[in-house]
């Protein structure tokens, strides 16, 4: 290959594997901007193109939807809605092996969430009532890619966890196929495993616009959720506070911390699964073994040539896929934390020894038999993890994201004695009278009486 898989050292490698910049920070390839002048006239950015799409979205509704899809996707959409006859023709033909795997990813996931703590809660006493009212969001839409590799895991993996939350109503929108102008097939047979209650057709900023406004078909939603492109990502930044939005996911990332014990076939293996996803993904080894080093990256190159992706692969090398040479495992879990990945993967004997030391990563791989991948499809948790650090203060979608807490608070008299004079000070404090008056009011209602009356 012309692009080696680099080793570096740990000063080279934060100036390079692991800088980070604003996922939006990237310098535009020239073939986008070139797209964006045939397209709007003009050389205007993702942010621009965004905005104009989303504005047309919201003022011309279902015929925008299917303007912007002939524009950028080339495929004219009969209808936005993907009926339910539909889905099971054009499912009826798929492997049976299929629906397997996706039915036992669907009851992982599904028994993983059941077992997180989602609960109202209310305490009584002498002062009376506080609580926390767990109630579930209304209508969920969920976002599911199907570019150059659709994504159905992505749609079990956001619906099930707004299924046990027991949200009202799950749609999804997923662009179509260039054949077909319909989505995915495999997408549409997660979305009869997830039982989710609607199917429409859009992709990119457009999708995202249609869901947040509302058109004359896609019924406008309280929260969207789902991975995308940039154009996809730009539009959830666009549109947050109209929307609830889950996050804003860039390119996906995970970080292999390995030990001179590890078996350097795998780690490559596990390496190239990650940088075939995206030219911008992450993938990143740590490690204290200069000797693990090379032979990891001797079996990059030979497992790389097997492939379908590889030039996909390939493009990450040096920009946000190499090596890194550390004093110690120390060291490299240190610099895992620095960099916060999405995914962390710890390849090291005992690898429940360094768990503790861990504060920032979307999710642990604990060893060889327990590797990222198959937290993709079946291990149970969200692959929708948290991305370009944002794993210091994010976590993966899990049932909290399609709930909202509503605050109970009953107090009484006892409790308006005891805590009602600091409200007061404190709103004196601030310069706002009416607060002050409206406890003082009430714990002395005698003198307020006695004024009225006079």
């Amino acid at each position: 290959m012309t692009n080696p898989f680099p080793i570096l050292n740990t000063e080279t490698a934060r100036k390079s594997v692991l800088r980070r910049q604003p996922w939006d920070a990237f310098e535009l390839p020239e073939d986008m901007l070139a797209a964006n002048e045939r397209i709007f006239g003009e050389r205007i950015g993702p942010d621009e193109a965004v905005r104009r799409i989303l504005a047309d979205v919201r003022s011309g509704g279902d015929a925008a939807v299917r303007r912007w899809t002939q524009r950028l996707d080339g495929v004219e959409l009969d209808a936005l809605h993907v009926s339910s006859q539909t889905i099971l023709q054009e499912t009826a033909d798929l492997d049976q092996e299929v629906f397997d795997a996706l039915a036992l990813a669907a009851e992982r996931i599904e028994n993983f969430h059941r077992r997180q703590p989602n609960q109202s809660w209310i305490q009584n006493d002498d002062e009376g009532t506080v609580g926390q009212l767990v109630r579930p969001i209304g209508r969920v839409g969920i976002y599911v890619p199907g570019g150059t590799a659709p994504l159905p895991s992505t749609l079990l993996m956001t619906a099930i966890p707004a299924k046990v939350a027991n949200v009202q109503e799950i749609i999804v929108v997923t662009p179509p196929q260039m054949e077909t102008g319909l989505p995915d097939k495999v997408t549409l047979a997660a979305a009869l495993v997830a039982q989710v209650d609607a199917v429409y057709i859009a992709g990119g900023a457009q999708a995202i616009g249609a869901m947040a406004f509302g058109t004359e078909t896609i019924p406008a939603v309280d929260k969207i959720c789902g991975p995308g492109n940039l154009f996809v990502t730009l539009a959830k930044r666009q549109l947050f506070g109209l929307v609830g939005i889950d996050g804003l996911p860039g390119p996906t990332e995970t970080v292999i911390v390995a030990d001179e014990e590890a078996d350097p076939q795998l780690a490559a293996a596990d390496l190239l699964a990650q940088a075939e996803h995206d030219v911008l993904a992450s993938a990143v080894l740590l490690t204290p073994s200069r000797e693990l080093a090379r032979q990891v990256q001797a079996a990059v190159h030979t497992q790389l040539e097997a492939l379908e992706r590889d030039e996909i692969a390939a493009a990450t090398f040096g920009r946000g896929a190499g090596i890194v040479v550390t004093s110690s495992v120390h060291e490299a879990l240190s610099l895992a934390n620095e960099y916060a990945p999405e995914h962390l993967c710890l390849l090291v004997e005992e690898p429940w020894r360094w768990v503790d030391q861990v504060q920032n990563a979307g999710g642990i791989f604990l060893g060889e038999r327990s590797f990222e991948v198959l937290g993709d499809y079946t291990a149970g948790p969200s692959h929708v993890m948290p991305t370009g650090g944002t794993a210091r203060f994010a976590s993966p979608v899990n049932v909290t994201d399609f709930v909202k807490l509503i605050s109970l608070i009953g107090l009484n008299e006892k409790a308006l004695q005891a805590i009602g004079p600091a409200a007061e000070t404190l709103a004196r404090t601030e310069g706002l009278g009416g607060h002050a008056a409206a406890v003082n009011r009430r714990l002395n209602p005698t003198v307020y009486k006695e004024d009225e009356t006079s």
